[in-house]
Order: structure tokens, then sequence, then C-alpha cells
């Protein structure tokens, strides 16, 4: 947190960034305003502690693992740098991933949905928190398959049943991408539900292939 908030203004200029491909932003017809007087400082702060906690992720899950690994057999606890990198960059490639393709749409289109008919002063908490807050989700969805991988290992899921669960998958996924893009245009809403239905397609993959094997199974293969 303290070094994220030494770069707070690079920080809030980089969350303004998707309103840029608003026209009307372009033309001075819409604002970023602040209404508290604390208000600057309370953003400050906001952003120093998303920033902060997204550079210490993979601190936190070292953490995590290294609670979980005493109860975990030799062979599994191998994986524990590949399941840290795995949680940095599935993280890191969500919120690429909402930042440079779904955003820039979005927020034009919500920004022009009168035409200008309205002028616009934006509440500029109120906007980065709307931001941050769908960066965090697109962040958190592109989890899955490393979910998948951790629930098939201590047994709450496996492959078949997430093969067999595709149709409920498919349905929930185009909820969840209505509801993340405002907009009523099928383009916005398939660009979030494509990637996300991908990764649950991804996360079967992994499952089967980090799947327990029986003993039984095992001795037959083992030569």
């Amino acid at each position: 947190m303290v070094v994220a908030f030494q770069y707070r203004v690079q920080l809030i200029e980089l969350i303004k960034v998707p309103l840029t491909y608003s026209e009307l932003y372009r033309a001075g017809k819409v604002e970023l305003v602040t209404l508290r007087l604390a208000g600057q400082l309370l953003i400050s702060f906001s952003l120093a502690f998303w920033a902060g906690l997204a550079l210490a992720l993979p601190f936190i899950v070292w953490q995590i693992w290294g609670f979980i690994a005493p109860g975990l057999y030799p062979h599994e606890r191998r994986w524990g740098l590949p399941f840290i990198l795995g949680v940095g960059f599935s993280f890191a490639g969500g919120v690429l991933f909402g930042y440079k393709l779904v955003l820039p749409t979005m927020i034009p289109f919500l920004i022009e949905f009168l035409a200008g008919t309205v002028t616009q002063m934006q509440d500029l908490q109120e906007y980065i928190g709307t931001v941050t807050t769908f960066l965090i989700a697109f962040g958190v969805a592109f989890e899955l398959p490393i979910l998948a991988i951790v629930l098939t290992r201590i047994g709450i899921v496996n492959h078949t049943m997430l093969r067999k669960g595709w149709r409920i998958a498919l349905v929930a996924i185009m909820v969840a991408a209505a509801v993340i893009t405002p907009t009523p245009d099928p383009g916005n809403m398939l660009l979030v539900a494509v990637p996300l239905y991908v990764l649950y397609e991804l996360s079967v993959i992994l499952s089967r292939v980090f799947r327990v094997i029986p003993a039984a199974e095992q001795a037959i293969l083992e030569p």
C-alpha cells in the first residue's frame, strides 16, 4: 500500500483511460468530479489498498500454500510454485482482459446512452469503485482453472462431473455475462461469455490431467 500510494495519481490516470474512448469525454462534455471534502484522500487510500493487495497477492498465496502444504504428500507439494504462479498469472490475465477489451466498449456505451442529451458529472469515487470491482471480478473469474485443479486434487469434483454439467455452466456463464456487461447488445455479452466458457473447458481438461488416480488403476498403469 505504501508503494502504491506514491503512484496514486498515475493509477487514477490509468483507470481513466477507458473514458478516453468516449467521444463525449474527448469533447469535454463529461467531467469527473469529487463531491466530498475528503473524497480525494479516500480515493487515494482505496486505490492504494487494491493496488497493494494485487502486488502482495503472490506472497499471500505463498502463505496460504505454506498453511496447507504440511497436510499434503511430498509428490503433491512440488506443485506449490506452479500453483502460485498460476494464481498470479490467471488473475493478471483476467484484469488485463477486462481493462483492454471490455471496459473500452462498455464505458463509452454507458456514457453516450442518451447521445449527450444529459450533461454528465461523474463522481470519481463511484467511477473508480465500479471499474475496480469490475476488474477484480474478471481477475477472480480467470482463476476458474486453478480452482478446478485444487477441487479435483482434494476430491470434491472430477472431469466427468464437469463434463456432464457443461449445459448448466453455459447458462450460468451467459447469465453472469449479462450481469457483468450492462450493455444490451449481444456483442459485448459474448465478448465476456466466450472467454469464460473457454476457461470452463480448460478447467475440464486440467481436471482430467490432475485427477487423483485410484491405487488399483495406478498399479495397472505402472510397469
